[in-house]
């Protein structure tokens, strides 16, 4: 645990008590401030009350003696609109932050010359967090891995010289942190995503760009600029006099870090040489990987390691789970566990990988659905489709691609092995790549991308997936 002691000796509201927030409030205590938590669960507030967290309900406290709000990020700060605790803390003049923000100013205090890399994106954030922190870890730094990633952050160990923290944030953590410094800021992509909490995409991409935009001038900013709005970030941070590694995989670069087949390549001043090779990677595989894995080489780099470490790094790399993950194979048939594509955007990147695909896919939609897939219909030898955007995506898909709406995802998983099994390819793949987020049948895409390895894993005679 990191204890909180920015607040010593002040009163703080927190609101969300899963497991940032208990985290959160835990850590404030230990650092001695007064705390005052609560939840819209009751559950949840007897869980807390049991773990020794003081609670009240925050619509009854003096918020004139409350000297900051911590929100869980999971609560809306501005769209579709505040939280009924955040208008409260506007109203009486009381900052609103979270624990990324909590962990910022204790570094700043305790140790500011601990290493901080942030990662954020639309997509691939999470498999770039956990590289570079694999990286880093191959050549024996002191790392701590956490933040959006699934460790809280402040249950990490507390800040020291010599200890680097790479820190996946989602854009509901950043908005919680107005002064998120760290010391790589990494933002890989960004496409249309989470409209519903913050109203348009001009303001999403505002929000993740004051990951990069707060990195101090001495540190380095690694951004990727194969969409039009890192593109133009890029160049605003350049000119406000911070040093900037453009990435990127469909172009060379004159100065920066781009992909060149199977090849990372580092490029200054027109100049470039190989850095590291992406071949025969299966955690790493298709051109989405190959950006997370620049990314990784470019924040690796600004912390001084070398390309020899960085190739022992990716070689070694185990991937995600949810991610691109080889569940196991069965004679002609791979399944693949990618229930952590909750957009259509994430779904594309797999099945740019893939031929001859038995596809699993549906849950809650998002805006769009799967339209702007059509163009990987043809591999789709058939989809199953499951929970909410059935109807809705059995309507896009008809006289493009055969299909059957299924329900659930057990059903999914046994009419897609089978069918795979019998089409005699000599590639098939059953994949799960919902396109959907998880919530209308599971609590989230962990839940969902365990039931399938679950289902998966009972399939006789399965073996495990290749490697290397």
């Amino acid at each position: 645990m990191i204890p909180v002691t920015s607040f010593a000796g002040r009163k703080v509201a927190l609101f969300g008590l899963g497991g940032s927030g208990k985290a959160s409030a835990s850590a404030l205590l230990a650092g001695g401030a007064d705390v005052v938590a609560f939840d819209d669960s009751p559950e949840r507030v007897l869980e807390a009350n049991h773990a020794g967290i003081p609670t009240a309900d925050l619509h009854q406290i003096d918020w004139e003696k409350i000297a900051a709000l911590v929100l869980s990020p999971g609560v809306p700060l501005t769209h579709p609109a505040p939280h009924w605790t955040a208008q409260l803390a506007h109203a009486a003049g009381v900052e609103v932050i979270g624990d990324i923000e909590l962990f910022c100013r204790e570094r700043r205090l305790q140790a500011p010359d601990a290493g901080f890399i942030a990662i954020t994106g639309t997509n691939g954030k999470s498999t770039t967090t956990a590289l570079i922190a694999h990286i880093l870890k191959t050549a024996e730094m002191d790392v701590q891995l956490g933040g959006n990633i699934g460790t809280a952050i402040l249950s990490l160990e507390p800040p020291r010289s010599g200890r680097t923290y790479v820190i996946e944030c989602s854009s509901y953590q950043i908005d919680l942190a107005p002064t998120l410094d760290p010391s790589v800021g990494v933002w890989i992509n960004l496409s249309e995503d989470h409209i519903d909490r913050h109203g348009t995409i001009s303001n999403y991409a505002a929000v993740k760009e004051r990951l990069v935009a707060g990195v101090p001038n001495s540190g380095t900013v690694v951004i990727g600029v194969d969409d039009e709005w890192c593109k133009a970030a890029a160049d605003r941070i350049e000119a406000a006099g911070k040093q900037v590694v453009r990435i990127s995989v469909r172009q060379p670069l004159d100065n920066g870090v781009y992909i060149d087949g199977e090849q990372i390549m580092e490029a200054a001043g027109g100049k470039a040489h190989g850095l590291a090779l992406l071949s025969k990677i299966n955690s790493l595989r298709g051109i989405h990987n190959a950006q997370n894995a620049a990314c990784a080489a470019a924040a690796a780099l600004a912390i001084g390691l070398d390309g020899r470490a960085i190739q022992r790094g990716l070689w070694s790399f185990p991937g995600l789970p949810h991610r691109m993950e080889e569940v196991g194979r069965k004679g002609n048939v791979l399944f693949v566990n990618d229930s952590k594509a909750t957009n259509a955007d994430s779904t594309a990147q797999a099945l740019a990988c893939f031929h001859d695909v038995f596809w699993i896919l549906g849950g809650k939609p998002k805006t769009g659905g799967i339209t702007s897939l059509t163009h990987f219909f043809p591999r789709i030898r058939k989809a199953y489709l499951i929970g909410e955007a059935a109807p809705q995506f059995a309507t896009t898909l008809a006289g493009n691609v055969e299909h059957e709406i299924v329900g659930t995802l057990d059903r999914a998983v046994a009419s897609a092995a089978a069918d795979a099994e019998a089409s005699g390819l000599g590639d098939a793949v059953v994949l799960l790549s919902p396109a959907c987020a998880s919530f209308d049948q599971y609590a989230n895409f962990e839940v969902r991308g365990d039931t399938f390895r679950t289902l998966v894993k009972a399939i006789p005679d399965l073996q495990p997936p290749q490697t290397g």
